[in-house]
């Protein structure tokens, strides 16, 4: 039995507005914002190269500011496996019924993602702009267009030409290198006001393990098996059977427990490749006690990036955890705490500093889920404000007014009737978030 696996986390968040990066070219940060969420981390990750992985981020002309990073192409050597989560929309993007039709095969030589142009209700002429794609990128990085792994974010119902993006991968492929992670970052962003990036370290069997992820994501977020686009890169030796179940399970605590606006995307993907270079003995399966560490950090990885992404929700000023307990099963506990995160009115009551917490209880009620007002437990900031269906005895009010002025707020509630748990994230709503799409095509 090989040892159980370690892991060691490096903390790894998005940037600090081009001003404050000592290095950082302006070029290389999202080309759209106005100003850097006020909620973004103010550490700058320093992703390591991934053995068997080159990647690029580079400037095409797809996005209409000159100079602004806009494709990027991520070659992965011959033998690496794949898998991946992708939207349950019903009217998903060429690129996503691309990745579910190639998915199945397990190996990856080549991912490809675009933004300014989300390919989706584009008819014939979208899948034209896939195939092409993946034919170009086949052709210049090896393997075959099954291989090769499809994205596309930006405006819906644009038509693109079909070589709208093949024509652009040659320069993409010259700068393929293994340090290009951040140039990468910041070419998949739309209205991304940081780069979001992230690694991780363990151990398989005692061999030394990399995970790096880079996701983009600020506005149509809203958990329904990835809520975004997410590239995750591994050196680990991994099947793909293995490898998507690993994935499957580390999404749906993570990518699926955030909301930004309730809204599903129609190209929201998550793909995750390992190369199989740590030279670790492959696993048996998904529960093979060496994948312990494996299994931690990849998690971990993955809700670093997603909470980076509730962090940079459009125009949010505050970070909102939700943890429920007590209630009926962990699916119910997931869907009340989500009915409170989708919630117009307990957002714009974050956002306004008002400790209103009836709009809690509103939320609690609407969710579909059982409860029974007298056991219901409410507490913000971890002051007990209700208990047993009504408000505590002396409650004052002054301690949870304070901790309503900061970035970070915290919201429990306990039903009371079971063991069922779950913690999702949100941000506040804000008018900033009707400023960036009322004018999001203009």
């Amino acid at each position: 039995m090989p040892p159980l696996a370690s892991v060691s986390a490096v903390c790894c968040y998005g940037v600090p507005p081009p001003s404050l990066v000592p290095g950082q070219p302006e070029s290389a940060m999202p080309a759209d914002i106005a100003t850097v969420s006020p909620l973004a981390p103010e550490a700058v990750p320093d992703l390591p190269p991934i053995r068997g992985v080159r990647i690029a981020g580079v400037a095409s002309g797809l996005k209409k500011k000159a100079g602004a990073r806009d494709l990027m192409v991520a070659a992965l050597d011959a033998g690496t496996a794949v898998a991946g989560v992708t939207t349950r929309s019903k009217c998903p993007s060429a690129p996503v019924e691309w990745c579910r039709r190639v998915l199945p095969g397990g190996r990856a030589r080549a991912m490809v993602c675009n933004a300014g142009n989300a390919n989706a209700f584009t008819g014939r002429a979208g899948e034209a702009t896939v195939e092409a794609t993946a034919a170009a990128a086949a052709r210049l990085i090896g393997g075959t267009p099954d291989e090769v792994l499809l994205c596309s974010t930006g405006v819906i119902g644009e038509p693109l030409a079909a070589d709208a993006i093949a024509g652009r991968l040659g320069p993409a492929v010259e700068a393929l290198s293994a340090e290009g992670w951040a140039d990468a970052a910041a070419a998949i962003a739309t209205t991304d006001t940081f780069p979001k990036l992230a690694t991780r370290t363990c151990t398989i069997g005692g061999r030394a393990v990399t995970l790096n992820g880079i996701a983009k994501g600020s506005g149509m977020i809203a958990p329904d098996m990835a809520t975004m686009l997410a590239f995750l890169f591994t050196d680990a030796a991994i099947p793909a059977p293995v490898l998507d179940r690993l994935l499957k399970r580390a999404a749906d605590r993570s990518f699926n427990a955030i909301t930004v606006d309730g809204d599903t995307s129609t190209s929201d993907t998550v793909l995750l490749a390992a190369t199989g270079q740590a030279g670790n003995p492959p696993p048996e399966g998904a529960g093979d006690r060496a994948l312990a560490g494996f299994k931690r950090a990849l998690e971990d990885l993955c809700l670093d990036l997603a909470k980076q992404i509730v962090r940079d929700g459009e125009g949010a000023q505050k970070l909102i955890e939700i943890t429920v307990t007590g209630a009926a099963s962990a699916r119910a506990a997931r869907r009340i705490g989500l009915s409170i995160a989708n919630s117009p009115l307990v957002k714009t009551a974050v956002a306004g500093e008002d400790a209103n917490w009836g709009r809690i209880v509103m939320a609690v009620g609407k969710a579909g889920e059982k409860a029974e007002r007298d056991r219901l437990t409410i507490a913000i900031g971890g002051v007990e404000i209700a208990r047993r269906g009504d408000r505590v005895v002396g409650y004052d009010e002054a301690p949870v007014a304070a901790h309503m002025k900061g970035r970070e707020i915290s919201i429990a509630v306990d039903l009371g009737l079971g063991r069922g748990r779950a913690t999702v994230w949100t941000c506040d709503l804000t008018h900033g978030y009707i400023s960036i799409n009322a004018d999001y095509r203009s």
